[in-house]
């Protein structure tokens, strides 16, 4: 409110009650605010009392289900590691098997190639022989 709304109400009040009576209006106004005041004071302190026992279990609760969720996620990421670990193992040990496989065979087509390589040699040389002779 600004000065000119105060001094208004001010005037409006000397008019009704009169100047003997207006301090003990005033007395009686201010101690009804101090009392109002005092009983909304008193109920906010109620009402944070009352709900602080709700906060804190709330807080409990929702600690509880974090600690859970983080529990739970690191059990899936341990699983999901040992899982991936054991695939991991298996498929180096089918390659490992693979790779020994591959070279067996590998060095059995070598070695024929080579013994055909070799057959192959003397026949053209006895051919060659023969083709000599006869000439």
């Amino acid at each position: 409110m600004s000065g000119q709304e105060i001094f208004v109400i001010v005037i409006v009040a000397l008019l009704l009650f009169g100047a003997e009576k207006l301090p003990d209006i005033a007395k009686t106004l201010g101690k009804g605010m101090r009392d109002f005041k005092k009983a909304t004071d008193e109920i906010r302190r109620e009402l944070e009392t009352s709900t602080s026992d709700f906060r804190k279990d709330l807080n409990d609760v929702t600690d509880s289900i974090k600690q859970n969720v983080t529990d739970l996620s690191d059990k899936i990421t341990r699983d999901a590691n040992d899982v991936s670990d054991s695939i991991k193992n298996d498929m180096n040990d089918a390659t490992s098997d693979v790779r020994k496989e591959m070279n067996t065979v590998t060095e059995s087509v070598r070695q024929d190639v080579n013994e055909v390589n070799d057959n192959l040699q003397k026949n053209v040389d006895e051919v060659k022989d023969s083709v000599q002779k006869e000439v």
